[in-house]
């Protein structure tokens, strides 16, 4: 850093050009103030430069006041040796911002912090939740069921068994596949659970007196089964129907549509609904006369 040093006109033209001279020794011959000693500040290099036209105090108006001459040899002697206790001035440190890590997971062993909990045992759950019921059945199983639910509802039937039952049902699902109204089978255990329905509601064991009654009632809550839970969008009337009047089916199948509609938008809607129902047609194969076809499993 430089410091431009100026002097006044006067202070040249004196004798023999030793004006410096006698300007340092008037210089040396002040003594400073109280003033003058707080205004110099070691790493000040401020220029003092005297008002145009003006003087020393009570000396000629022409010649610059010793105090400004001083203090620009001052400032020039410290741009050149540099601070007066000679310590270089480095360059001010920066602040580096730095980027948190990611927090490490804590291992039991480290110390770091306290041990997950551990985990609860197999048997516990957790407070309010609902308690979860597996039920498991085959599609056999489940259609040995609803044979012998029908046959306990139809009590007047002396001579009606449950394997009668699936053979009917048996029949209208091969007779379609046969015809290429549908790809696969429509005997499965959410079909059979929505057959269940129809029928637990439809069938009235005191309005049955004959198995030609219970076959028409049943194929027509099978035609509504498919219609509602089939793959395809319509299904043909014939493999449904065993009566020559079919504005009888007809009178059923709006009888049934009537009182049912919403169970059987419910079935579908609600699991817990649909739960419920598999438990009830489970439950019909252990009951009734005592008898057991088969083994029921029920995990809860």
């Amino acid at each position: 850093m430089g410091t431009v040093l100026s002097l006044s006109p006067a202070a040249s033209s004196g004798k023999g050009g030793g004006g410096g001279g006698l300007l340092a020794e008037k210089a040396q011959g002040r003594v400073p103030g109280k003033g003058e000693s707080r205004l110099k500040r070691p790493g000040s290099t401020k220029k003092v430069t005297p008002k145009p036209g003006g003087g020393a105090p009570g000396g000629p108006p022409g010649q610059p006041d010793p105090l400004v001459v001083q203090r620009n040899r001052e400032n020039l002697r410290k741009s050149v040796v540099g601070p007066a206790d000679g310590a270089k001035q480095g360059p001010l440190a920066v602040p580096v911002p730095t980027v948190p890590s990611a927090p490490q997971e804590l291992h039991p062993g480290s110390g770091g912090g306290k041990p997950p909990p551990p985990p609860p045992p197999a048997g516990s759950r957790p407070p309010g939740s609902p308690r979860r019921v597996v039920v498991q059945a085959s599609t056999g199983e489940l259609l040995r069921c609803l044979g012998d639910f029908v046959c306990r509802r139809c009590y007047r039937l002396k001579e009606l068994s449950p394997g009668e039952l699936i053979s009917w049902f048996r029949s209208v699902d091969r007779s379609l596949l046969l015809q290429g109204w549908q790809d696969q089978g429509f005997i499965t255990p959410a079909n059979l659970v929505f057959v269940y329905l129809l029928c637990r509601e439809a069938l009235r064991g005191e309005d049955i007196g004959s198995q030609a009654e219970l076959q028409a009632a049943f194929l027509t809550c099978l035609y509504l089964a498919y219609s509602y839970m089939g793959n395809e969008i319509s299904y043909p009337l014939k493999p449904f129907l065993v009566e020559g009047d079919k504005g009888r089916f007809w009178e059923r199948c709006l009888g049934i549509i009537q009182r049912l509609s919403a169970k059987m938008l419910r079935i579908n809607a609600d699991p817990h609904y649909f739960t419920q129902l598999f438990q009830d047609l489970k439950s019909e194969g252990e009951g009734g006369d005592g008898s057991k076809h088969w083994t029921i499993s029920l995990d809860r």
